[in-house]
């Protein structure tokens, strides 16, 4: 029988997923492996009659610049109960290729330490992504899709900026980021949005939404100052992850919970949470400001790669079949700053209780530092001029509001 290749995703959709598959298929195909994709992540993968994707040359071309994934993705984490080992006997899988977060890495090697007692020698290797950034790679290289992902949002923050400019009003925009802020930085950054709010701001202080509000409208009064009757604030929808519960449930918004009792984030749009709480504190203070929200979430994950993550996707499913023809496997494949392939192992990332720490915006850098001093924000030397704006300037002062004094 012909030997094989399988290939699934987990997760949620990063630009750059068909990318690393064509590369597979045609690095793979070219050294007489049938390529095999699987639909639904591993429900399909140990379902009776899982739904797969034979790959030719043809299909594997005309996908690798695509958007997306031409293999369904699922978030299942299957328990070791769930595991079977009938596609590898009856396929001849040879190695298993996830394309993934930690959580489908991890699985993975469970997966194939079970296949190891069927008398199966299956290898795997693990292709990161997300376009949150936060896998601490070596040199602090990006995740694959980041960049992308970050061009997507910029295109549209720089047309949001331009409706702020012309119509002279205020947009609050939210950007996806589950626990960093490396997305909302380089894209508030980039289109020189007035005002920026990432959780790695909040490392003196817990976050609140009464001080993401008293951000906002520093920035809003120090235009009024300057004379600037229009901006964008964008904030990182990380905030809710560093968030104490109760601050989430007691803010007024109308949550769904789930059977835990948990606020549901994922049904309701954060940028029209921070709106509304900054229409309500404007109102209470006379303040007459239009603001609309915008939010930067699910139009970011499926757009086509930028040439950046084409050449990085296709040098790590170069890199799979490298590491594979080495022998290597339980390992995720990863390029170092100079474009060489290196093996990497969650237990590289692990803390002492087996968990993967975010990789974070490193606050105190010279860039995030210059950044954010060029926000728009009120200091103690503006005080006397926002008095004909708001009564009490000093709770509006950015960097007091952090406790950065």
């Amino acid at each position: 029988m012909k030997k094989s290749i399988a290939i699934i995703c987990g997760g949620g959709p990063a630009p750059g997923i068909n990318t690393v598959i064509s590369t597979l298929a045609k690095t793979f195909m070219k050294d007489g492996y049938e390529v095999i994709g699987v639909h639904h992540g591993y429900k399909g993968l140990l379902s009776d009659d899982p739904e797969v994707k034979i790959f030719d040359f043809h299909h594997a071309d005309r996908i690798f610049s695509r958007g997306g994934s031409t293999l369904i993705m699922s978030r299942f984490k299957p328990k070791d109960i769930d595991f079977k080992a009938d596609f590898f006997k009856n396929n001849n899988v040879k190695l298993l290729v996830t394309i993934g977060g930690d959580d489908t890495a991890s699985t993975a090697n469970r997966l194939t330490k079970y296949l190891n007692t069927q008398d199966l020698e299956v290898a795997h290797i693990h292709v990161p992504k997300t376009i949150d950034n936060d896998l601490p790679l070596p040199d602090r290289n990006p995740t694959f899709g980041f960049h992308t992902a970050k061009d997507e949002g910029v295109r549209i923050g720089n047309t949001v900026y331009e409706d702020a400019r012309t119509s002279e009003n205020w947009f609050v925009m939210s950007a996806m980021g589950r626990s960093a802020g490396h997305l909302a930085f380089g894209i508030a950054s980039a289109c020189h949005f007035q005002m920026m709010i990432i959780p790695e701001m909040f490392n003196k202080t817990n976050i609140t939404f009464d001080k993401l509000i008293n951000m906002i409208i520093s920035s809003i009064v120090k235009c009024k100052i300057e004379g600037i009757e229009y901006g964008v604030a964008l904030v990182s929808e990380g905030v809710f992850h560093f968030m104490d519960e109760d601050e989430i449930i007691n803010s007024g918004i109308n949550f769904t919970y789930d059977d835990h009792g948990h606020p549901e984030l994922g049904n309701v749009s954060k940028s029209h949470i921070f709106n509304y709480l900054l229409q309500v504190r404007l109102k209470e203070i006379g303040l007459d400001i239009k603001s609309r929200p915008v939010e930067l979430g699910y139009e970011l994950r499926c757009c086509n790669p930028i040439a950046f993550d084409l050449t990085l996707c296709t040098l790590l499913g170069i890199g799979v079949k490298k590491l594979f023809d080495q022998g290597i496997t339980g390992c995720i494949v990863s390029a170092n700053s100079s474009g060489d392939i290196r093996p990497l192992f969650l237990k590289d990332f692990e803390d002492e209780n087996g968990k993967i720490p975010p990789r974070l915006v490193d606050i105190n850098s010279d860039m995030a530092q210059l950044f954010i001093n060029n926000l728009f924000f009120i200091k103690e030397k503006d005080y006397d001029k926002a008095k004909a704006y708001v009564l009490n300037p000093e709770a509006y002062d950015f960097k007091k509001i952090l406790n950065w004094n």
